[in-house]
């Protein structure tokens, strides 16, 4: 599909219906406890019945879509891991022994892991989705654009592709976690051009960089952003020149799940630099978002206060692979259950307060 095409067919965001939002409270206010007790979740409740127009909320088939890709920037040493570990790591996944399979066990979510370009070759494997939009990974920002036009257009495609079919299954929660070595290093070059924050501060030690490594990711990234200045650049043009395949797929994904009136699920520093991306294609999709925790990647918390986002936990994680998200799921069905569980002073035969 042509690029200008795609681009003129993003997915359509409805505002969020509000005209629930009186009746909502109304049932929130009435549960047997005092206004506002259960605090977060009370919020929650609330976004999650006007994002499904209904006052009976419920998170069904609950997803999460794992999005794997190489970066060309990875091996002129923007990480403290080979360029290796992103296959490794895929392969770890589809054994079930990373630390997303275990949190998705645990919240009863389903897996979705997409190959959006990473470099090797895994054949057909089952429950692997192979989206590869570039076999040896994007290219190397330092040196021109991560992706094509075309390239970055087709890994959103991807993304809205996988969003439609999970759709039909009847998911209408979807997490978003991703996988490939370098990729805070794109995340912090798209939050710095998208946002105007300082790129320095939004840079950090990822996987694990001593103070020498996080010089030299400085550095570079320093290097990119005076060879390439994004000024002016619009937003698709700014995702194909520092972004991933993974980031790109899911942006795309984002905005098909709001589009399907999905609860959009959050995860760190990488996927919030995707919804960025998203966010300044379609503002609205914001009103479908449920922020899942406070990474410890330098730049989330920044990243965060521009999007005046308030997330529900804050556990001092930083791995990625969507594992906040996972965390986070539970919460959502505890919001649902109070307000569709819980007594009412009515029903109970309890005294409201004067």
């Amino acid at each position: 599909m042509p690029t200008t095409q795609f681009l003129a067919e993003l997915p359509r965001i409805a505002p969020l219906n509000r005209t629930l939002a009186a009746a909502l409270q109304a049932k929130i206010n009435g549960k047997t406890k005092p206004l506002g007790a259960l605090g977060q979740l009370e919020t929650l409740a609330m976004q999650i019945g006007q994002i499904q127009n209904t006052l009976t909320p419920r998170i069904v088939q609950p997803h999460i879509l794992v999005a794997a890709g190489d970066h060309g920037a990875a091996r002129a040493g923007v990480s403290a891991y080979p360029q290796e570990v992103t296959w490794q790591m895929v392969e770890n996944f589809l054994a079930g022994g990373a630390a997303i399979n275990v949190l998705a066990r645990q919240a009863n979510a389903q897996l979705v892991i997409a190959d959006a370009g990473v470099a090797h070759a895994f054949g057909e494997r089952a429950g692997l989705l192979d989206v590869k939009v570039g076999a040896d990974g994007t290219a190397n920002y330092l040196e021109g654009a991560a992706m094509t036009a075309d390239q970055c257009a087709q890994a959103m495609q991807h993304g809205v592709d996988i969003v439609s079919n999970l759709a039909a299954t009847g998911c209408n929660t979807l997490g978003f976690g991703e996988m490939g070595i370098g990729n805070t290093a794109s995340a912090s070059l798209l939050t710095h051009c998208l946002t105007g924050l300082a790129l320095d501060d939004v840079i950090g030690r990822g996987t694990g960089l001593d103070d020498e490594g996080l010089a030299r990711k400085r550095a570079l990234l320093a290097q990119a952003v005076a060879l390439w200045p994004a000024a002016g650049m619009a937003t698709k043009d700014v995702l194909a020149r520092f972004g991933g395949f993974e980031i790109a797929l899911l942006s795309g994904a984002m905005l098909a799940a709001a589009a399907k009136h999905m609860v959009l699920v959050i995860d760190g520093f990488i996927v919030t630099s995707a919804l960025l991306v998203a966010a300044r294609m379609s503002p609205e999709i914001l009103d479908y978002c449920v922020f899942s925790h406070y990474s410890n990647e330098a730049g989330h918390r920044l990243q965060l206060d521009y999007l005046d986002a308030k997330p529900l936990l804050n556990l001092d994680l930083r791995l990625g692979e969507g594992t906040g998200a996972a965390l986070a799921l539970p919460l959502l069905a505890a919001a649902c259950a109070v307000l569709n569980e819980m007594a009412s002073f009515d029903s109970a035969g309890v005294s409201q307060a004067d």
